[in-house]
C-alpha cells in the first residue's frame, strides 16, 4: 500500500492519529468532523506533545511513550486537552512505535459522549436518590401519624383479608402487641361466631368501597364497632379498618372528657376558648378572676378583645400568627378587668379547624411579678439595643425612641472616655460638647471615675 493510503487507514482508524518523533509533533490526523470543526489540535505540528495537555495529565504523555516501546503496547490512557471552556477534551490515546527507533503513532478516541453519558447517569442517579429520599420521609410521616392517630386502625389486604398494619391503638384492643398483629388473618382476631359478619363487611367494603359493622364480638368477649373504607384497585386493593369502642369505652372517653375540663378548671393560668369572631365560648376560673368576674356567664359571648390586648392591632397579630403558623407563645400584651385595671400579660396561643369552623385556645399568665424585679420602664435607662427591643409592647413608640437616643448618647459618652483614657476634657472636645455640658450628663448618666 501507498503512504497515502496507509495514511488515510490510520486516519479512519481513530479520531484523532498523531506522529510523534522524541516526543515531537510531527503530523495531526483527524477524523473526527466535530474535533476539526472546533479546531482541535491547531498548531500542534512542531510542538512537544506533552504541551498539549493539562498539566495533571502530563505525566500519562511520558508513560504512553514507554508504553509504545514496552509490554504495554497498545494499553488505552485518558488525557486532558485545554480547550479554552469550561470543560477540558478527554481524549484516550494508545501508542504503538512502527519500527525500531522509528516514529510513535498515537491514536486517539473522543470521550466527550461517555462522558456526556456518564454525567447524564451521575444525574439520573442523584434524582432516583432525590425520589428515593421523598418516599422515604413520605414513609416515615406516614408511620408517625399512623402511630400517633388515638383511634385503633388495621390496614387489611383485600385477596386474603390479613393483616398488613396496625397502630398501637388497634394492639391495645385486640390485647397484643401491634407488631404482632402484622400477617395474622383478619376475621380470625374474632370470636369464631362473629368472623363471619367480619368476611360480609369486608366484601361489601370491596365491592361498594365502604361498609360497616355493629357489635362485632373480640375473642375476649368485648364488643366493638367495625368501619371499612377501600384504597387501591384490584389485586392491589386494601382495607383501612377502624375499630370503633364500645359503650364501656365510650364511658371512659366522656370520664377521660370531664378529668380534662377539671384539669382545665383548676388551672392557676387563665384559659379562655373563642369561636373565628373572636367570641368567648368557655373560659376557667383563673380567667373569671383575673377579669373580675363572677359567673362565666358573664364573659360568654363577649369579645375577647373587652379583656385582652392594648387595642385591636395586638389581636389583630396574634391571630394572623395563628392562622399563619397554627400557635403563638409569649406574646407579650395586658389583661383588663371589667373595671379597666390593666396588668402586664403573656400569652400562648394554638388554632383548631379552619375557616368558621375555626376555634382558638388562650392560655395567659401574668406577668407583673416578673416586671416588677426589673426597673420600671423610664425609671432607668436602657442598658443594651436588647433591653430596648424588649420594651416594644410595653412602651409607646414615641418613649422607645426617646429611650433609645438616651442609650445612643450614653454609649458614646462612654467610648470617647476609653479612647481619651478617661481626659474628660479630651472626650468633651471630640464629642463637640463643653466640660460643663459633658460633667452634667456624667452626673445624669450616673458615670463616675469607677465606671
Amino acid at each position: 500500500m501507498s503512504a497515502q493510503t496507509v495514511a488515510a487507514l490510520l486516519e479512519q482508524a481513530a479520531d484523532i492519529v498523531l506522529i510523534l518523533q522524541d516526543g515531537v509533533v510531527k503530523d495531526v490526523g483527524i477524523a473526527s468532523e466535530e474535533l476539526r470543526k472546533s479546531g482541535f489540535a491547531a498548531g500542534w505540528i512542531g510542538k512537544a506533545w506533552a504541551d498539549t495537555v493539562a498539566p495533571d495529565s502530563r505525566p500519562k504523555i511520558e508513560t504512553l511513550l514507554k508504553d509504545a516501546d514496552g509490554k504495554t503496547q497498545g494499553r488505552l490512557r485518558q488525557v486532558n486537552h485545554p480547550s479554552g471552556s469550561v470543560r477540558d477534551i478527554a481524549i484516550a490515546y494508545r501508542t504503538i512505535r512502527a519500527e525500531a527507533g522509528g516514529p510513535v503513532v498515537a491514536f486517539g478516541r473522543d470521550l466527550r459522549d461517555i462522558s456526556d453519558l456518564q454525567q447524564k447517569l451521575v444525574r439520573a442517579q442523584q434524582d432516583i436518590e432525590r425520589d428515593y429520599s421523598r418516599l422515604r420521609k413520605a414513609e416515615a410521616r406516614y408511620k408517625m401519624i399512623f402511630e400517633a392517630v388515638a383511634e385503633p386502625i388495621l390496614i387489611v389486604t383485600g385477596d386474603d383479608l390479613l393483616v398488613e398494619a396496625a397502630n398501637r391503638s388497634a394492639g391495645k384492643v385486640f390485647g397484643t402487641d401491634a407488631e404482632l398483629l402484622a400477617s395474622q388473618d383478619f376475621p380470625g382476631l374474632f370470636a369464631p361466631r362473629a368472623a363471619r359478619s367480619v368476611e360480609r363487611m369486608a366484601a361489601k367494603a370491596l365491592a361498594a368501597g365502604s361498609a360497616s359493622a355493629e357489635k362485632i364480638e373480640l375473642a375476649s368477649g368485648k364488643k366493638v364497632m367495625l368501619s371499612a373504607s377501600v384504597f387501591g384497585q384490584g389485586m392491589d386493593s386494601r382495607l383501612v379498618v377502624k375499630v370503633g369502642s364500645d359503650a364501656v369505652a365510650g364511658n371512659d372517653d366522656k370520664n377521660s372528657r370531664e378529668k380534662l375540663m377539671q384539669t382545665l378548671e383548676s388551672l392557676p393560668d387563665a384559659f379562655v376558648v373563642t369561636d373565628d369572631e373572636l367570641r368567648v365560648l368557655a373560659a376557667n376560673h383563673a380567667f373569671l378572676e383575673m377579669a373580675h368576674l363572677s359567673e362565666e356567664d358573664q364573659a360568654a359571648g363577649a369579645r375577647l378583645s373587652q379583656y385582652l390586648g392594648r387595642s385591636a392591632t395586638d389581636l389583630n397579630v396574634l391571630v394572623s400568627t395563628l392562622k399563619n403558623n397554627g400557635s403563638a407563645r409569649n406574646f407579650a400584651t395586658v389583661l383588663r378587668d371589667r373595671f379597666n385595671t390593666e396588668e402586664q400579660v403573656e400569652v400562648s396561643a394554638v388554632s383548631t379547624g379552619a375557616g368558621r369552623a375555626a376555634y382558638y385556645a388562650f392560655s395567659v399568665r401574668i406577668v407583673s411579678r416578673r416586671l416588677a424585679a426589673e426597673p420600671p420602664p423610664g425609671e432607668e435607662l436602657p442598658r443594651s439595643v436588647d433591653h430596648l427591643t424588649n420594651l416594644v409592647g410595653r412602651m409607646p413608640l414615641k418613649d422607645i425612641v426617646r429611650d433609645s437616643t438616651t442609650l445612643i448618647e450614653r454609649l458614646c459618652i462612654e467610648a470617647a472616655l476609653r479612647l481619651t483614657d478617661d481626659n474628660r476634657a479630651s472626650a468633651a472636645e471630640i464629642l463637640g460638647l463643653s466640660r460643663q455640658g459633658l460633667y452634667s450628663k456624667l452626673k445624669r448618666f450616673g458615670i463616675d471615675d469607677k465606671n
